[in-house]
């Protein structure tokens, strides 16, 4: 387990957001990195987005390709590595498609040969342009593009799970031809973990790729159900990160929290600053984590239009570069932090069958036992159904008690417990 936890931002540029692609200009985003690495942090996450990048299935745009490589060496000037995400994709509720999928062109993202060759090869590409970087870390696949593949998008690319397992194999490969021995992985929002008819799968996520990514958000109904300084709440990126482990091959597989950040106005901006305290702290009581990656870096300009409103008060910086009071929080955690969790020895059981993963969700009796115990004074773990006799595996990750969720949770009035 390493001594210490990476640190670092998703990069929102400050100026044009990331339509910053269309008019690139170096200066403004050194300016960015100045102030993110006067945080303390020691990575970003970049997001190239895919129709500027690729607007022709044929077609990689060498310039947009420079440019990123540009920005990825002024990130190594100050200190920071950089993952890039491919795919995008999605980002802040807005679809960045190319046309030759869309409209005319309709062909699914995930199953079309032809679709799929034209991903590849533009995440061969983009890896192998920055394979001589020794601050690039890896490619990430694409941004949540699981929200792709299925409700609550208004016109989902259909796909079984065994489509988007030979997908995911295809697009990680391509990712390794380029940049070989690199940090490759695929990262989806909660839908995988909490939604039965996800075709991204819990298994997929810990299970393909050199990590385990979570993208923790309490406004999939976690503070709405619980409030804004609740345990489930502030514990919620700890329960994510947990909840991966069960699915996990490897009892020591890393995870990463990619994704967290302190949406308005379930959690007001005045409250902004103890959230991330708290969320980082109770992260940092997870084993083999491997950095906690805030969103996002700087505020969306007023300027732009229908965001949705949390979006707009995201950062850790002001839309003019200056610290928030909550990017000040996260500076002290990178700078004083150690890390060295126990093992967490009681272990819930979760079910193994996706079709069944919203017993995960908020409200579920997984989600509700998890937190039952952690208001306790518990650091519950979780482990399948499938493994939870199996001494061996739950030695290896130092579980000592495995405990139902009807042990839990208390009886329904007037119902029993077996």
């Amino acid at each position: 387990m390493p001594a210490a936890v990476r640190f670092g931002v998703n990069y929102t540029p400050s100026e044009g957001w990331f339509h910053h692609w269309l008019d690139f200009d170096l200066d403004s985003v050194r300016a960015d990195l100045d102030s993110i690495a006067a945080l303390d942090l020691d990575h970003i996450r970049v997001f190239p987005l895919w129709p500027y990048f690729q607007p022709n299935r044929t077609l990689i745009r060498p310039r947009a390709v420079e440019q990123l490589r540009q920005l990825v060496d002024a990130a190594a000037e100050r200190g920071l590595d950089v993952n890039v995400d491919g795919l995008q994709g999605h980002l802040s509720s807005f679809d960045f498609l190319p046309s030759w999928t869309r409209t005319w062109h309709r062909r699914n993202l995930f199953t079309d040969p032809d679709v799929i060759e034209g991903q590849a090869t533009f995440l061969r590409t983009l890896a192998a342009a920055l394979a001589d970087r020794p601050n690039f870390l890896g490619m990430t696949l694409g941004n949540e593009v699981n929200q792709f593949s299925a409700g609550p998008h208004p016109d989902p690319d259909r796909a079984t799970g065994a489509q988007i397992d030979a997908w995911l194999e295809r697009m990680l490969a391509a990712c390794e031809e380029g940049a070989p021995g690199k940090l490759h992985l695929h990262a989806e929002y909660d839908a995988t973990w909490y939604q039965d008819d996800q075709p991204f799968t819990p298994a997929q996520a810990a299970r393909r790729g050199a990590l385990t990514a979570v993208h923790s958000w309490v406004f999939n109904g976690t503070a709405q159900r619980h409030g804004r300084t609740s345990v489930p709440t502030e514990h919620h990126a700890a329960y994510l990160i947990e909840l991966s482990k069960a699915w996990a091959d490897d009892p020591h597989r890393p995870v990463w929290l990619q994704e967290v950040g302190a949406p308005a106005p379930l959690i007001p901006a005045e409250h902004a600053a103890a959230f991330t305290e708290a969320t980082v702290t109770h992260a940092l009581d997870c084993t083999d984590l491997w950095g906690i990656t805030w969103w996002c870096s700087h505020d969306v300009s007023r300027d732009l239009a229908d965001f949705p409103e949390l979006e707009y008060g995201l950062g850790l910086l002001t839309n003019d570069r200056r610290p928030k009071e909550a990017g000040l929080v996260l500076a002290r955690a990178a700078r004083e932090h150690t890390y060295a969790p126990k093992p967490r020895t009681i272990a819930l059981v979760v079910p193994d069958n996706p079709a069944v993963r919203s017993a995960c969700a908020p409200g579920g009796p997984v989600f509700e036992a998890f937190f039952r115990l952690t208001a306790d004074g518990s650091r519950p773990t979780t482990v399948l159904d499938v493994r939870a006799d199996d001494k061996d595996h739950l030695a290896a990750r130092g579980v000592t008690e495995v405990v139902r969720p009807d042990q839990v949770l208390p009886t329904p009035q007037g119902g029993t417990r077996s």
